[in-house]
């Protein structure tokens, strides 16, 4: 590997360049021109140790950031990823990253302009949330260029490390904890929405709230996963929003739920008016089919929340001039929360009080430290007046001898 200097003339004025002169991991003649001799150099002593290990690749050789999103596309398409997380990571690529760093070749994304990149996104309007899950995207598009020999480093990977934990903590800090009455249904709610449900949605509703399955996994449910006669639920599968019969989650999604007494008796009334199907789901459509979420919050949820009176004003009225209102919940997630603190409340507050352990199988959470994250505050604390009283007591005792 050598520099030399390079003069030349154009349209008779001199002009002067440092040319590092190399030849790559393949045996290939390179050449790098730099403005000044100190840059030259510092690439020079960089890409001799690059060579040396295997990993340097030439700018002619790399690609632009948009290319190495197409590819990964690809990859994530062969990987077999549900349909509905491939066109997110597609909607990351062709709305956020290519708009903005597309045409930046990949060696040229350093840890300072996915800085500038992250900075943009927020000043163009994207939310926190979106910068980072689009963020994670771009370092998974560098991942896969790294396996295909287009560039050598990771600059989001590079990022993360130097941010250390620190950064993780100071999110969750900023992120507000799950309460009663605002995310989470209160008992009185939960009371009210039982009593309201009625028809074709009640079976699903009442599962829902005693057993905390996902939308997803109440939609793939069939009925070969149902023991009633053992009161267990067993979770194998669940519909993505695209109606697709898939794999849970995660393989802790597998699990086994126990049933109520009145999940139990529901659903034995449910089977016999239950639509048939080749699926053979528990809560399927009125033709059989995998049952939309649109229509399980719009036709099921919403209606019976208001009509339990868990609902709020929207701030319109009717045209009787009666305020128009709207379900208190948005989402079904709402009645898996409920559920989860079900199974945390001490049984002296009406719950199961169950182990972190046992609340995580339940949820179907891939670590304990999900669980926590999520639920930590609403596990049962100790009497921290009564132990700060005995441990007083117990000073002075020693003292007063």
């Amino acid at each position: 590997m050598s520099i030399r200097k390079r003069t030349w003339t154009t349209k008779g004025v001199e002009k002067t360049a440092w040319v590092c002169d190399y030849v790559d991991g393949t045996g290939k003649r390179r050449l790098r021109t730099f403005q000044r001799k100190k840059e030259a150099d510092a690439f020079a002593a960089t890409a001799s140790v690059e060579v040396r290990e295997g990993v340097h690749v030439a700018d002619s050789a790399t690609v632009t950031v948009k290319e190495a999103g197409a590819l990964w596309l690809k990859t994530c398409e062969g990987a077999g990823l549900e349909r509905s997380t491939t066109d997110q990571y597609r909607q990351h690529v062709e709305l956020h990253i290519d708009p903005f760093i597309g045409a930046t070749k990949l060696n040229k994304i350093t840890v300072p302009s996915v800085r500038a990149f992250q900075e943009k996104l927020r000043e163009e309007g994207r939310s926190a949330a979106m910068v980072k899950r689009v963020t994670v995207s771009l370092g998974s598009i560098l991942s896969d260029a790294q396996e295909r020999g287009l560039v050598v480093r990771n600059a989001v990977h590079e990022m993360s490390k130097r941010r250390g934990k620190g950064a993780a903590k100071a999110e969750k800090r900023q992120k507000a904890r799950l309460r009663y009455g605002v995310d989470i249904p209160t008992r009185e709610e939960v009371r009210a929405i039982l009593e309201a449900a009625t028809g074709r949605y009640r079976p699903l509703l009442i599962t829902a709230i005693f057993t905390g399955m996902r939308a997803s996994e109440l939609r793939g449910l069939p009925w070969r996963d149902v023991d009633l006669d053992k009161a267990v639920i067993h979770v194998r599968q669940r519909a993505d929003r695209f109606n697709a019969i898939g794999s849970p989650k995660s393989e802790a999604g597998q699990r086994s739920i126990p049933l109520t007494p009145m999940v139990i008796n529901t659903l034995k009334e449910w089977r016999l008016a239950c639509p048939k199907s080749e699926l053979d789901l528990v809560f399927p459509n009125a033709a059989g089919n995998v049952e939309s979420l649109g229509n399980i919050i719009n036709r099921g949820l919403h209606p019976t929340m208001i009509k339990a009176g868990v609902a709020v004003e929207t701030g319109k009225v009717d045209e009787e001039g009666k305020p128009i209102l709207a379900a208190k919940y948005t989402g079904m997630h709402a009645l898996r929360h409920w559920y989860a603190s079900w199974c945390i409340n001490a049984k002296s507050d009406g719950g199961l009080e169950l182990s972190p352990k046992a609340v995580q199988n339940r949820m179907g959470h891939a670590s304990i430290q999900m669980t926590y994250d999520v639920y930590g505050h609403l596990f049962p604390a100790a009497d921290e007046a009564q132990a700060l009283a005995k441990a007083e007591g117990l000073l002075m005792a020693v003292n007063a001898t």
